[in-house]
């Protein structure tokens, strides 16, 4: 089996390995081509570009569509850009090569925990933008570090800060599961923290 080549591929999934072969696998993630990887997406979609470094090395970058009536409320998308380790030994493909077999399966760190939803993202606003659409609400797209180490260094200090105030999310999507089919499952509150020291009544 051999990779195709970017000639052969829609785009989105030329773009989508690109984004997989940025290296911000945990422990030292590269998130400094992360940001810049947005700050060209922004460029090329027309898009506001913020970034916020939430701690130092740490940035959370904001693209931003604004909407035609400034007075609602918000959609937030969000995604993270680090992805856990790799052990190569256990690998096929190498994990950052992005290679994609005659039957379209590509293999890669992060494919689907989350970088997959972060290019569906870029593709659905720059497919609604080509199509001439407008909507009423401002659609913000942030891409956050840290989270597969907890959020301490990501999106745990971002809501704490005016920026995040500012978009003023009244919707929001992060990551769901990954799934076979053609099916994209929506949860409500899927993850509620619970104290584990609490004794049971």
């Amino acid at each position: 089996m051999t990779s195709k080549g970017p000639e052969e591929e829609h785009p989105s999934v030329t773009l989508f390995r690109q984004y997989l072969r940025i290296r911000t696998v945990q422990p030292k993630p590269d998130y400094g081509a992360a940001v810049a990887f947005f700050e060209e997406r922004a460029r090329q979609l027309g898009l506001g570009c913020q970034k916020v470094e939430v701690a130092p090395g740490y940035v959370v970058t904001v693209l931003t569509w604004p909407g035609t009536n400034p007075a609602l409320s918000s959609i937030l998308l969000n995604s993270h850009t680090d992805v856990v380790p790799v052990f190569k030994e256990h690998w096929s493909h190498d994990p950052f090569e992005a290679f994609k077999d005659s039957e379209g399966y590509i293999y890669a760190r992060g494919a689907q925990d989350m970088k997959c939803v972060s290019i569906q993202y870029l593709e659905a606003v720059r497919r609604l933008k080509v199509e001439g659409h407008r909507f009423p609400r401002t659609i913000h797209m942030t891409f956050v570090p840290d989270e597969e180490v907890g959020g301490h260094q990501g999106m745990e200090l971002f809501v704490q800060r005016p920026e995040f105030h500012a978009l003023r999310a009244g919707f929001a999507l992060d990551e769901g599961i990954a799934n076979p089919t053609d099916a994209f499952t929506v949860f409500y509150s899927e993850r509620s923290p619970w104290c584990c020291s609490q004794t049971p009544t």
